[in-house]
């Protein structure tokens, strides 16, 4: 078995201990230099926090314990693939590198997954079932100022 192998195991046994314990079947395991740096499970069920997803919760500990926010150096490893949130998650944590077990569309066949969230994101604004309305107010956008103090 290869790292890899094991290391999705790791999250498929983290979703299935999930499942036994009422919560949402999705584990994740974070790596860093060839050693688990995080476990984490879908805690949506004991938090009611929409965002709390297996991946969102291992990068939000991993970050935590390295003190940082660039987890460029770290591989995610998911149960399921990532939905859309916690993918531009890891995209913008700057993850190089990410394996899954389950698809989406596996997933989904269950009642679970969001294989329809990212057909629906492919969508013009106006066509998704969420409306996301863009309003422009007058003056400056706050991204110049950003940029600037980040110069400094």
């Amino acid at each position: 078995m290869t790292p890899h192998e094991a290391y999705i195991r790791e999250a498929v046994a983290l979703a299935e201990a999930n499942v036994a314990s009422g919560g949402a079947p999705y584990g994740a395991v974070i790596v860093r230099d060839g050693a688990v740096l995080v476990r984490a499970a879908n805690t949506v069920h004991a938090t009611n926090d929409p965002s709390a997803h297996a991946e969102m919760v291992a990068l939000r500990e991993a970050s935590r314990l390295l003190g940082r926010r660039d987890l460029s150096d770290c591989v995610m490893y998911a149960s399921g693939r990532p939905c859309p949130m916690c993918h531009a998650a890891m995209r913008l944590a700057g993850f190089k590198q990410g394996y899954f077990a389950f698809s989406a569309e596996e997933a989904e066949r269950h009642g679970a997954g969001s294989a329809g969230i990212y057909a629906e994101l492919c969508l013009p604004l106006d066509a998704q079932p969420m409306r996301l309305s863009h309003i422009r107010p007058e003056g400056e956008a706050p991204y110049a100022a950003w940029a600037a103090r980040r110069k400094t």
